[in-house]
């Protein structure tokens, strides 16, 4: 059961695009908690342009999967730009994949902070050349965040694959 009919047709979209330039995408998920790796698989053909996925909910996972460096988790949270540029290069590094996107946020109820809200998400997307990071704000229950988190990242994959030369 697809959690968004615009998180699938982006889904469709991004594979288009990623075959046209014969790339491999590379997801490093934690809020989200693969639901951009779910859509992409859930196109038929995607094992042509998808290479894999990282589920990194936890700090540990950051750190062993994609080699986030655990300073750079205490000294600016799980949840930052920081965290989500180094979550996005983690996964180009530990995969065969071309472009990257990642995604770190607090999708709620709880865990949110007056510094970082719930809903606060913070995404990266690499090409092994740039690494683009931004910060939104969305709102909704946890279900809500985790889908608009997930369509954002895929707008930005999107972009980043159909500026790639």
């Amino acid at each position: 059961m697809s959690i968004s009919r615009l998180l699938d047709q982006l889904a469709v979209q991004a594979g288009i695009a990623l075959k046209e330039k014969s790339l491999m995408v590379a997801t490093a998920e934690s809020c989200t908690g693969g639901l951009v790796a779910a859509a992409i698989t859930d196109v038929a053909g995607s094992s042509g342009w998808f290479e894999r996925g990282f589920v990194t909910y936890s700090n540990e996972a950051k750190s062993t999967m994609l080699g986030v460096p655990a300073k750079l988790i205490r000294d600016f949270g799980a949840v930052s730009e920081e965290v989500a540029h180094a979550m996005a290069e983690g996964a180009l590094l530990n995969s065969r994949a071309q472009v990257a996107l990642s995604i770190t946020g607090v999708a709620g109820p709880t865990g949110g902070t007056p510094e970082k809200p719930v809903g606060m998400v913070c995404f990266g997307w690499s090409n092994r050349i740039v690494t683009r990071v931004e910060t939104q704000r969305f709102k909704g229950d946890r279900q809500q965040i985790r889908r608009q988190a997930a369509e954002h990242a895929m707008r930005g994959l999107l972009d980043l694959v159909r500026n790639e030369a």
